[in-house]
C-alpha cells in the first residue's frame, strides 16, 4: 500500500495557500460575491469548513456520520448551501479560526488512521488517502471562487495532479448523472503539468482522447470554467461529449459557469 502521508501534506499546503488569501479579508471583502450564485467569500469558506467536519466525522465517528448522511439524503437540494449559510452569519474572524481548528482536526485524525481503514461517506466509502484527494480537490475548486472573487491569479502547482486524478476517474460517473450510458472503450487524457512534463492516462492507442493544459482540465472537470473558455481538445465523439458533462465531484450534474463572453 503506497504511503498517502504525500496527499496529507498536498492537502495542508493547499489549503495554507487558500489560507493566505483570506487571512487578513476587511469584513466587507469576506462578503464579496464570488462566481457561485449567492455564495459570498464567507460562503465558500463556511462550506470548507462544514465539509472538512463532515468528513472528520465520518473518520472518528460514523454513526454521528450517517446520522448527518441521512439528512443530506432528506434534503439534497437545500442541505449543503443551508450549510455554508449558517457559517457565513458568523463573524469573519470565527469563521476563519472555526475552518482552521477543523481542517486541523481532520488532518491528525487523516494521518492517524490505520492503514486500510475506509470511511463512510456520500458515495462509496473512502481511504484515508482519497478522502484526502477529495478535500484536496474541494479546497482547491472553492480557493478558485475566491481568487476569483478578489480578481487573484493564482500560480498552478503540481497538486493538481490529484484533481486530475479525480476528475479522470469520474468519467463514467459524469455520465452516468446525465442518464447516459458509459463509453465501453477507455479513454487516453493527455495534459501538460504545471511544470511542463506530461500527464497521461489510458491506452497510448485509444481512439477516445482528450489533450490539453492540466490547470485547463482541472477548471473543466472542477466546472469553474466553461469549456469554451479552454484550450482542451477532444478526439473522438464520446470524448467530445465528455468535455461537455465532466465533473469531479459527487452530487447531482452542476450548473457549471457561463462562457466569458455570455457573462458579459
Amino acid at each position: 500500500m503506497a504511503d498517502p502521508t504525500p496527499v496529507f501534506d498536498d492537502l495542508r499546503a493547499e489549503s495554507d495557500e487558500l489560507d493566505v488569501l483570506v487571512a487578513e479579508l476587511s469584513p466587507e471583502r469576506w462578503a464579496l460575491d464570488t462566481p457561485a450564485p449567492r455564495w459570498t467569500i464567507a460562503h465558500q469558506i463556511a462550506h470548507l469548513a462544514w465539509t472538512d467536519h463532515s468528513a472528520l466525522l465520518a473518520v472518528t465517528d460514523a454513526d454521528a456520520f450517517r446520522t448527518l448522511a441521512e439528512k443530506a439524503l432528506a434534503a439534497p437540494d437545500s442541505f449543503v448551501d443551508e450549510g455554508a449559510e449558517e457559517g457565513a452569519g458568523l463573524p469573519p474572524a470565527e469563521l476563519l479560526a472555526r475552518w482552521r481548528e477543523g481542517r486541523t482536526a481532520l488532518d491528525s485524525a487523516l494521518r492517524a488512521a490505520p492503514p486500510g481503514a475506509r470511511f463512510p461517506w456520500y458515495g462509496p466509502p473512502m481511504s484515508a488517502a482519497s478522502m484526502a484527494t477529495g478535500r484536496l480537490m474541494e479546497t482547491w475548486a472553492h480557493g478558485q471562487d475566491v481568487a476569483d472573487a478578489l480578481g487573484v491569479t493564482r500560480s498552478p502547482t503540481d497538486r493538481l495532479r490529484h484533481v486530475v486524478r479525480i476528475g479522470v476517474r469520474a468519467r463514467d460517473f459524469a455520465f452516468a448523472v446525465h442518464g447516459l450510458p458509459a463509453p465501453a472503450d477507455a479513454f487516453r487524457v493527455e495534459l501538460v503539468g504545471p511544470g511542463g512534463d506530461p500527464w497521461t492516462y489510458g491506452p497510448e492507442d485509444a481512439a477516445q482522447r482528450v489533450t490539453g493544459p492540466a490547470l485547463d482540465f482541472c477548471l473543466l472537470v472542477t466546472q469553474r470554467a466553461h469549456r469554451a473558455d479552454l484550450a482542451l481538445r477532444a478526439d473522438g465523439p464520446d470524448a467530445d461529449r465528455w468535455l461537455d458533462i465532466a465533473q469531479a465531484f459527487a452530487g447531482p450534474p452542476g450548473t457549471g459557469r457561463p462562457p466569458k463572453e455570455a457573462g458579459r
